[in-house]
């Protein structure tokens, strides 16, 4: 009973006969009772070429726990594809999703008696939901990265989902016709995997890798690979591991593991979900973790990976070099990992990380820890009169580190991605998106249509946007957001006028609306906040619990 802390107390005798004849009928025999049972905890689907490989690496997994001994149960929850509601009201839905997932799972494991479980998940939102079960269920655990997406190739070049968005601002301007266009569409997505660059799924495995929670190299391997069946296999030959020492996620998920977390994906140049992320993973592990961490922490931390958006390279060139583990030998050896922090391996860090031989010399992918692209984080946590209680900009340099310009306002996505295609921006000025937080949405949409209408058209370097909303991965420019507070709870984005002067600054971590102090306070007396525009179905459900942005947009924090 030792190693079946739960399921024990569901099929564990005579009363517990009508359980046992419910499981009979889904493949256990008299054995089986005997052993502990893994959940497999999957996210396939056919919404989107993200998770469509996903049943069968969870048939791998339960294979993996079914031949260490114990005994598999595969069980599904839903998602969502980013990608597809892009753009449309449908998007209000990803992150709502996000807590969906982690309460689906959560429930399913704790109804079930679950004694572990191996978490797979393959896309944005998936990924986090994930980790967010398993840090507040806190049984024997191990996330499943699904693989990353192999490029598409265009003219000889290679593409990604971001070259398809960016393509429809060419076609605006003129620069690219229907045909070229609907090539591009054709050739961008060529099968199964996440997002190719280092976009917020690439990102997000890269953080659960560093946390310690997924097997080494588990997010640095193509979807379809034979190296990926193999990781889903080990993962469930490692939860069983996980059980019989005893060793839960909570002994993993540290203070320590979420800097640890944080260093290695600021070097690879990771969205900025992460911090949105990060911090509901945090709170469900009950670590302390604040945006004030990732300001604090990204200040001595370099830019070292020359990656999609703003890079060179995709995650498929990262993974022929050898993956995210030669750059955290790297970041160990520098003294900036704590090597200490338990993995799911059952070893350390620093263990697991011993014999890891460094990048091949040719390799321009990551750069020199003395040569790096930055010398601080890309990921700048902004404060100032217009975020009194901070923003998220994802700045590398490439673009600059401050930007002063004018405000050109929009109540929404829809509205601010048709003024672009029109021609309605010019150089100079700040495209305020507003209304699109996790309450005024509902749902805190990604801005990729607009960021990358703004970069087809070839204003990428000339104009910033700022939103209450998020970003996704794939965006990059001057961008600004998660802006707090939003304007659908009074906050003073809400009061932004066209033609207001707005001052970003990168290097100092400011972001102001210049205009003076009296007009300011003139105008948040008269402003009346929006709130939440649903009143019914989960959006609005959604409205009512979440927390601001700052806080990781959860939704237990007030209960």
């Amino acid at each position: 009973m030792e190693n079946r802390l739960f399921s024990s107390k569901v099929v564990d005798g005579y009363h517990r006969a009508p359980n046992r004849s419910m499981l009979r009928a889904v493949g256990f025999g008299d054995e089986d009772f005997k052993k502990p049972q893994i959940g497999i905890a999957s996210t396939w689907s056919m919404v989107t070429p993200c998770n469509m490989h996903i049943n069968l690496l969870a048939k791998e997994a339960c294979k993996g726990a079914d031949d260490s001994g114990g005994k598999g149960l595969e069980f599904n929850t839903i998602t969502v594809s980013d990608g597809i509601s892009m753009g449309t009201k449908g998007m209000r839905y990803s992150l709502v999703s996000r807590e969906v997932i982690a309460d689906s799972i959560e429930t399913v494991v704790c109804a079930e008696g679950l004694d572990g479980f191996v978490a797979i998940g393959g896309c944005d939102k998936n990924m986090p939901a994930c980790m967010m079960a398993i840090a507040r269920i806190n049984r024997p655990s191990v996330f499943v990265y699904g693989g990353t997406i192999m490029p598409g190739i265009h003219k000889d070049q290679p593409i990604d989902i971001v070259s398809i968005f960016e393509a429809v601002g060419k076609h605006a301007r003129g620069e690219i016709d229907d045909s070229e266009l609907k090539s591009i569409e054709c050739s961008a997505i060529p099968g199964p995997g996440s997002c190719g660059g280092m976009y917020t799924a690439n990102t997000m495995a890269s953080a659960i890798e560093a946390l310690g929670m997924s097997l080494p190299n588990s997010s640095a391997q193509a979807a379809i690979s034979d190296a990926k069946k193999l990781d889903s296999y080990d993962a469930g030959v490692a939860v069983m591991n996980l059980i019989n020492k005893n060793i839960k996620p909570r002994d993993i998920l540290t203070r320590e593991s979420f800097e640890n977390a944080i260093v290695t994906c600021v070097a690879l140049g990771g969205s900025t979900n992460l911090v949105l992320h990060l911090l509901a993973i945090a709170h469900a592990a009950e670590v302390e973790l604040s945006i004030d961490d990732f300001a604090e922490i990204g200040e001595r931390v370099p830019l070292l990976c020359d990656v999609k958006p703003f890079g060179k390279y995709v995650m498929t060139e990262l993974i022929k070099i050898g993956g995210i583990r030669p750059l955290m030998k790297t970041l160990l050896d520098n003294g900036m990992l704590h090597g200490d922090c338990l993995t799911v391996s059952g070893q350390t860090l620093a263990e697991t990380l011993a014999d890891v031989q460094p990048y091949p010399e040719s390799q321009d992918v990551v750069r020199d820890f003395e040569d790096p692209i930055k010398t601080e984080s890309h990921l700048r946590i902004l404060k100032g009169n217009l975020a009194p209680t901070g923003a998220v900009g994802k700045i590398t340099g490439k673009e600059g580190l401050y930007f002063k310009g004018t405000a050109k306002v929009y109540e929404g996505e829809e509205n601010a991605l048709h003024g672009i295609l029109r021609g309605d921006i010019q150089k100079g000025d700040v495209v305020v998106i507003r209304n699109e937080g996790p309450v005024g949405g509902p749902g805190m949409r990604e801005m990729l249509s607009p960021t990358s209408a703004v970069a087809g058209r070839g204003l990428i370097m000339d104009v910033a946007l700022i939103t209450d909303g998020r970003f996704s991965g794939g965006s990059h420019g001057f961008d600004v957001g998660h802006i707090t507070p939003e304007a659908a709870l009074g906050g003073p984005i809400g009061i932004v006028k066209n033609g207001d002067l707005i001052e970003i600054d990168a290097k100092h971590n400011t972001i102001h609306l210049l205009v003076p102090d009296n007009e300011i306070a003139s105008r948040m007396e008269n402003f009346q906040p929006s709130g939440c525009p649903e009143r019914r179905g989960i959006l609005a459900k959604y409205a009512k619990t979440v927390t601001s942005a700052s806080l990781g947009a959860v939704t237990d924090k007030n209960l």
